[in-house]
């Protein structure tokens, strides 16, 4: 075991997951990269399907891991603003690979479907934001 604070893990993937794991983490964390600062509200609706309850625990556990800051200014009615620290930012591109590799992934669903065998893996589609069909439930492949 390693040990470092109060944090106790086996490797530093485990620790990694540890602090971004979850079905909702990395999502917060990927709609913060794309802005300077997002009030509560903008993120609950940017953050498709999360409840209210689970935002705010995923913004505490990233507040207290050190990834995100946390801005309350004293008005009526009150408003909070959250972003990324250093550290958080430093995850970014992490996120935006994430990104992309889910882009190729779709690609090459595609591809599959549609026996395309110029498709190379790694490849996006230029148009994959047209082949991708959404609606406001479920994301499919055409």
């Amino acid at each position: 075991m390693k040990k470092t604070g109060d944090v106790e893990f086996r490797c530093y993937f485990q620790l990694a997951m540890m602090v971004i794991g979850g079905k909702w983490k990395p999502k917060v964390l990927f709609h913060l990269g794309q802005n300077d600062t997002v009030r509560f509200g903008a993120l609950r609706r940017a953050v498709f399907g999360i409840s209210e309850k689970m935002l705010i625990q995923s913004l505490k556990d990233l507040e207290r891991d050190g990834l995100v800051n946390r801005k309350v200014y004293r008005q009526v009615p009150p408003k909070v603003e959250y972003s990324l620290t250093d550290i958080g930012r430093s995850f970014v591109p992490v996120l935006n690979a994430m990104f992309h590799w889910g882009q190729s992934y779709a690609s090459y669903l595609i591809a599959q479907k549609e026996k395309d065998h110029d498709y190379q893996t790694g490849d996006v589609l230029e148009n994959i934001d047209e082949l991708v069909q959404t609606d406001n439930e479920h994301i499919t492949v055409k």
